[in-house]
C-alpha cells in the first residue's frame, strides 16, 4: 500500500506498507525518514527533535547530499551538504511487484534556487526499493554543455541499542581522512566510538557490517570509494537545535559517499549512480 499524507504543517510524505517492510519518504529532500522490516527494530534512527519543516533539513533517516558533500569548497557559505536536502522532489514512479516489494523513484531537476548556488543542469532521480532489504540508488546525469563536478552521500543514520554496545567490521587496514585532526591515518582493527568520530575511508570493503550486541546490518556500496563514519558524541550533539543531548547514544552514520578524492566529474550526458543496499540479520528476542 502507497499512501500520499501530510503533516499539519502541510509538509507532504509518502507512507509505504507491503507484506515484508514499511516506511516512510518526505517529498522534500527525497528523504526516507523511516523503514522497518517486520518483526525488527527499525532500521534508521531519526532524532526527537528533527525538523519537519519547509526549508529545513531533517535530522535522521538517509539524507541525499547533493551536488557537494560537506562545505561547498568555492564558497563555504553555501548551505552544508548542498540543495537537495531541502528542494521538494516530483514522485515519477510508484510501483508494487509481486515479490512484495514496493519501488518509488524520485526526481529532482534544476530550478532558480538551484542555479544560484550551482550554474549546471541536471537531472537527479532517487530511487528506493522497500523490502526485506533497503536499495536506494541516486543518478545523476549531467545535462549541461559543460562538465561538473559533484560529490555526494547517502547520509544513511543506523539505529544502534547504545553506541557502546556497537563495533564496524571492514575497514581494517583502510585509509581515513580524520576531519577533527585534519589528517590522514590508517584503520586498526574493527572501529568502536567511543568519542566523536568524522572520518571519510577510502576503498572499503565490498561489505560494511555493523554490529550491534546479537544485530547485524550489512551495507553493500556501489558507485563509491569511499564511506563516511560519523557520530557527534556529546559536545556537538548539545549545540544542535534538532538533536537532544543524548541523541549520540542510539545512532551511527555510515555514509555511502562520493567524498573528498572520490569526487566525480561528469562530462554533458554522462551518468553517475551511487547505490546502497541494507539488509538485517537480528535476534528478534532483543529489544530496542
Amino acid at each position: 500500500m502507497i499512501t500520499h499524507k501530510q503533516f499539519d504543517n502541510g509538509f507532504k510524505y509518502i507512507e509505504i506498507e507491503n507484506n515484508q517492510a514499511e516506511a516512510k519518504i518526505a517529498l522534500q529532500g527525497a528523504h526516507l525518514f523511516h523503514y522497518k522490516v517486520k518483526d525488527k527494530p527499525s532500521l534508521l534512527w531519526l532524532s526527537e527533535a528533527a525538523y519537519f519543516e519547509e526549508g529545513k533539513a531533517i535530522r535522521g533517516g538517509i539524507p541525499v547530499c547533493f551536488p557537494w558533500f560537506g562545505k561547498n569548497k568555492d564558497n563555504p557559505s553555501l548551505p552544508q551538504h548542498g540543495f537537495a536536502r531541502t528542494q521538494v522532489w516530483t514522485v515519477v514512479l510508484e510501483e508494487e511487484t509481486g515479490e512484495g516489494t514496493t519501488h518509488i523513484r524520485l526526481q529532482l531537476k534544476p530550478n532558480a534556487y538551484t542555479l544560484a548556488q550551482w550554474a549546471y543542469l541536471f537531472d537527479v532521480t532517487l530511487d528506493i526499493t522497500i523490502g526485506h532489504k533497503l536499495s536506494i540508488a541516486l543518478s545523476v546525469t549531467n545535462t549541461d554543455t559543460k562538465p561538473f563536478e559533484i560529490s555526494t552521500a547517502l547520509h544513511t543514520y543506523f539505529n544502534v541499542s547504545n553506541i557502546d554496545n556497537i563495533s564496524i567490521k571492514g575497514l581494517d587496514n583502510k585509509a581515513y581522512y580524520d576531519a577533527l585532526e585534519e589528517k590522514t591515518s590508517i584503520q586498526h582493527g574493527d572501529i568502536f566510538i567511543q568519542e566523536e568520530v568524522d572520518r571519510v575511508y577510502s576503498y572499503p570493503s565490498e561489505t560494511i557490517t555493523l554490529f550491534d550486541g546479537d544485530a547485524k546490518v550489512n551495507l553493500q556500496q556501489e558507485g563509491s570509494n569511499s564511506l563516511v563514519v560519523w557520530n557527534p558524541w556529546i559536545e556537538k550533539s548539545k549545540q544542535m537545535s534538532d538533536m537532544t543531548e543524548d541523541g549520540y547514544r542510539t545512532m551511527v552514520c555510515l555514509e555511502t559517499s562520493n567524498a573528498r578524492e572520490d569526487s566525480r566529474v561528469l562530462k554533458p550526458n554522462e551518468s553517475h549512480v551511487l547505490k546502497a543496499v541494507v539488509s538485517q540479520e537480528i535476534d528478534t528476542t532483543v529489544k530496542y
